[in-house]
């Protein structure tokens, strides 16, 4: 389809204001020769409306949120003309109306699959995660939330909204701007290409973005040695009975670190490796 024209224009409602004296303001795409308008579901006084920006006068509370309200409002319309563009079919104002609407309505968004990601991280603590994981995945939200709205002036993004350049732009953002070090970035970025597979996964989103991105190589690290007092610590740990596994752990690794066998030795030990001396004594064979 050849569009030769696109254009969303918005406008205030001066002949319908509220008891508060406010306006709605209303919406109109115009996709050649087809009309369709909208309502933005926002309202502002009509003294505060600038009808050439579109956007409200002032930096005062009420405008710096509506307007934000407008850009995402506005960044969603031209998402969903660009979606029915990229499919290469016949559509018309009001196909990009309804797309846009229904998708501000109940989409599932990159910050609401990070908070679900979280919670779900959450309620698994104790069971088949270790309380130490949480915080890297609740600095990476706040870390996202605020990228989002330094670079795009808005709270949330949908995942039709995402591009390539936008986890180039995470990572630069978290580096120079955040001043993280490279190994936080990477496990950011790998937080974000998670919520991202999970979204494609569950349907939320249309491509499986970043699956192709490379995380930054960590760091190299000297290996720290164990103190002595740590390892008199965990020598000397108090396991109850139950936790059979865990005493056997913490066994292995004393073992290993008493005779030197490396760790894949140490965890592939069976009873075949074990044999009794003419004297009595229980020897292991590697």
């Amino acid at each position: 389809m050849k569009v030769e024209i696109f254009k969303v224009l918005l406008y205030l409602k001066k002949s319908g204001p509220d008891k508060s004296g406010k306006a709605p303001i209303m919406g109109r795409i115009t996709v050649n020769r087809s009309m369709a308008q909208f309502s933005c579901r926002l309202s502002c006084m009509p003294e505060l409306w600038n009808p050439r920006e579109s956007r409200l006068n002032g930096k005062s509370k009420e405008a710096v949120k509506t307007n934000a309200k407008i850009e995402k409002l506005l960044l969603a319309v031209n998402t969903a003309f660009d979606n029915l563009v990229s499919r290469k079919v016949e559509f018309d104002a009001a196909d990009v109306k309804d797309l846009f609407q229904g998708s501000m309505e109940t989409q599932m968004t990159l910050m609401k699959m990070t908070d679900v990601v979280c919670d779900d991280l959450k309620a698994r603590i104790g069971i088949d995660r270790a309380k130490g994981t949480y915080p890297g995945y609740h600095y990476m939200r706040l870390a996202l939330g605020e990228f989002i709205e330094t670079r795009y002036k808005v709270k949330d993004l949908a995942f039709g909204q995402l591009t390539e350049q936008f986890i180039h732009d995470y990572q630069s953002f978290s580096t120079e701007e955040k001043g993280y070090a490279i190994d936080t970035v990477r496990h950011h970025l790998a937080i974000l290409k998670k919520i991202c597979r999970l979204a494609y996964k569950k349907g939320y989103s249309e491509k499986c973005h970043f699956q192709h991105f490379a995380l930054p190589r960590q760091s190299e690290r000297t290996p720290r040695a164990l103190s002595r007092e740590s390892f008199e610590r965990i020598r000397d740990v108090e396991i109850p009975a139950y936790r059979k596994s865990h005493m056997l752990a913490r066994d292995l690794f004393l073992f290993a670190c008493y005779t030197g066998v490396s760790y894949a030795d140490a965890v592939s030990i069976t009873d075949e490796n074990l044999y009794t001396d003419d004297s009595g004594a229980l020897l292991l064979s590697l």
